[in-house]
């Protein structure tokens, strides 16, 4: 091992604050119930860490696949309403494991529910950035999940691995380790014969050879897609990654070479940004001018009316929506003021001109730079952007 490699894998054993996120796959049994003794051991490693003046947040998959035996379902659920139903059953299941495996520990352990509209919208940020503090500060264990029971597909994260990169940046972790039931990232299907081992990435350029599939498992959402998407958006925001199976959980989180360790490629950003740009489906678009584009993404300037030329989607003020040029690439992605019905009307027009006309409140900007992240994408992440709804570029 380098001496590099070794400084940065000594991050992880030292840090102070440690997000930890957990598949579905690796904490239940063949028949997807939740398995309290695989739970178990994962909490002892934690709470060693924990003993040791670690902060620990878990961010924890395992609800729906919780409440799959309770309601006498064979599989994981499909539809939206039965995943819905067997999180709502799940949730109260897992939590309450939860709290008895960690209060062996002599630990407390606290419910953080999420989903992307409540860390998105400033006021709501502001309430689960300083909640999560809160908890920390009290020497509660938070365990996060997304939502399940109310997260609509508009308003979800799509898989926890996501939010444990976001969640990693909103508590200003030192360290995040994904664990799932794969022990590394390969450079091929671990499956095929003379696959090997990637112990680190420098960059995702590192990936560009790589055949990264599959789907995860039958109780979880993400496959190994996910998780590298996530350690990106963890390593753009400066926090260094580590991925592995639960079953290696403790050698993580020492430092010892296991895995694959992701460098942090960028130094710590302004968390808000980073969760509008990976946490938020944009529901429209607004095409801006060559001077609205200008102005957004190297001027640092605020949206007006008079460089808007065409609005697309179904929008409330608050939403997100993507900015695009004329040629539908997107440029950037902010909260919007106004209504999708209000704004067609308004379209070239100054801000003066229409508070004269219609009233002051109308003199603010269709998106404040505030509210608003500048995207840097090629031509091949903007089509996958406009494709999957999700932010394809790198936070600026």
């Amino acid at each position: 091992m380098s001496a590099e490699q070794t400084t940065t894998r000594a991050v992880i054993a030292a840090a102070r604050r440690v997000v930890v996120k957990v598949g579905s796959s690796s904490l239940t049994d063949g028949a997807g119930a939740l398995d309290p003794d695989r739970l178990g051991r994962l909490v002892d490693v934690l709470s060693a860490r924990r003993a040791q003046g670690s902060e620990i947040v878990l961010v924890s998959s395992g609800a729906i696949a919780a409440g799959i035996r309770p309601l006498g379902l064979a599989r994981r659920p499909r539809d939206l309403a039965t995943q819905q139903a067997a999180a709502s059953v799940g949730q109260g299941a897992l939590l309450a494991a939860y709290t008895t495996s960690f209060g062996r520990h002599g630990h407390t352990v606290g419910q953080v529910l999420l989903t992307a509209d409540d860390v998105t919208r400033r006021t709501h940020y502001t309430n689960a950035r300083r909640t999560l503090e809160r908890l920390l500060t009290l020497g509660v264990v938070p365990v996060v999940n997304e939502n399940d029971t109310v997260a609509t597909h508009e308003i979800r994260f799509g898989d926890n691995d996501r939010l444990a990169a976001l969640v990693a940046h909103l508590v200003d972790a030192d360290a995040l380790v994904l664990l799932s039931d794969v022990d590394a990232l390969y450079d091929g299907p671990p499956s095929r014969a003379g696959t090997s081992r990637i112990p680190q990435v420098r960059s995702l350029d590192d990936l560009d050879t790589v055949e990264i599939a599959g789907s995860g498992s039958s109780v979880g959402t993400g496959g190994m897609q996910t998780k590298v998407e996530a350690a990106s958006i963890a390593t753009s925001a400066g926090v260094p990654t580590v991925l592995t199976s639960a079953d290696h959980a403790r050698e993580a989180l020492v430092g010892d070479d296991i895995g694959t360790l992701f460098h942090p490629t960028h130094g710590r950003g302004r968390a808000r940004r980073l969760w509008l740009a990976h946490a938020t489906t944009p529901r429209g678009r607004l095409v801006l001018d060559a001077g609205a584009v200008a102005a957004v993404s190297r001027r640092g300037k605020s949206l007006l009316p008079a460089g808007v030329v065409a609005v697309t989607g179904r929008f409330a003020a608050g939403d997100p929506v993507d900015l695009v040029d004329d040629q539908g690439e997107v440029v950037a992605r902010g909260l919007v003021n106004y209504d999708a019905t209000e704004l067609p009307g308004m379209l070239g027009r100054t801000t003066h001109d229409l508070a004269r006309e219609l009233g002051a409140e109308y003199e603010r900007e269709v998106v404040h730079r505030d509210d608003l992240v500048v995207l840097r994408s090629s031509a091949a992440r903007s089509r996958h952007t406009r494709d999957s709804g999700r932010a394809g570029g790198e936070l600026t």
